[in-house]
């Protein structure tokens, strides 16, 4: 059984300084997909994770202290892609892909729409071909674990208030639309899968006390494609780790 962590740091560096090597350690996950790195690979103390037994593969933005994607597996891959081949998309730092056998394991951040029309417009434009893009690879590797922040609330009890925040980016009826054709494409939300209870978040702002109070969002998933739903034994999600304005999402997976 390989346990799998999804995680938006935001910011690798100040995780670190956080606790987060301890955390890691006691943990002990196979594989980590890590979002919001927001740093290159020479700011990374790759050696750090090496003394845990982890090998570490990172795809940063050009732009400094911004988005960044990485891996840090125990197991060795048989093959690292970095990024998706589109430029826009690969000049942020979102995609990273680990080839385990028949099995791929991705680390995705999907683009925030918060800051206004212009990036809300590049939202949905990325989801399009992001989406695009999976069917395509799915074609030659069709066991695949998507993990990452996807910065959508996939449905009502993802999110604390919903009647109220159906006009805010993350929660609009044309995200939640898109999320809904992802999956009537054959993903499964593994923790839906085990878990239909309300309250379940992944984020929560930094405003207005709102992690204390439970007023989240649940953003952050590992999707896993219909091919490989059987294999996937567990999922979970660790509220009380703090290094981030997130939590770390856990899939326990047989392969």
């Amino acid at each position: 059984m390989k346990k799998i962590i999804s995680y938006n740091v935001n910011g690798i560096r100040a995780a670190l300084k956080k606790g987060f090597v301890e955390w890691l350690k006691e943990e002990n996950p196979d594989i980590v997909c890590i979002q919001e790195t927001k740093a290159q690979p020479e700011q990374i103390d790759s050696e750090l994770f090496k003394s845990l037994g982890y090998e570490s593969y990172w795809f940063s933005a050009q732009k400094k202290g911004y988005s960044g994607v990485g891996i840090l597996t125990k197991i060795k891959p048989d093959n690292v892609k970095y990024g998706m081949e589109i430029e826009k998309y690969d000049n942020e730092g979102r995609f990273i892909r680990a080839d385990y056998g028949d099995v791929s394991v991705i680390s995705v951040y999907h683009p925030s729409g918060s800051s206004g029309d212009l990036r809300q417009a590049f939202k949905m434009q990325w989801l399009s071909d992001f989406q695009n893009y999976i069917k395509e690879l799915r074609k030659t590797r069709p066991n695949l674990i998507i993990s990452g922040d996807f910065n959508i609330c996939r449905l009502w009890i993802d999110i604390h208030n919903p009647e109220k925040q159906q006009n805010t980016s993350g929660f609009l009826p044309e995200e939640r639309d898109w999320f809904q054709r992802f999956v009537d494409d054959g993903f499964t939300d593994s923790f839906r899968k085990f878990n239909e209870e309300p309250h379940n978040y992944s984020w929560w702002s930094y405003r207005a006390n709102a992690r204390n109070n439970n007023k989240g969002w649940r953003i952050d998933y590992h999707m896993v494609s219909k091919e490989f739903e059987s294999k996937i034994k567990n999922a979970s999600i660790l509220p009380d780790v703090k290094h981030s304005d997130h939590c770390p999402v856990v899939i326990e997976a047989d392969f």
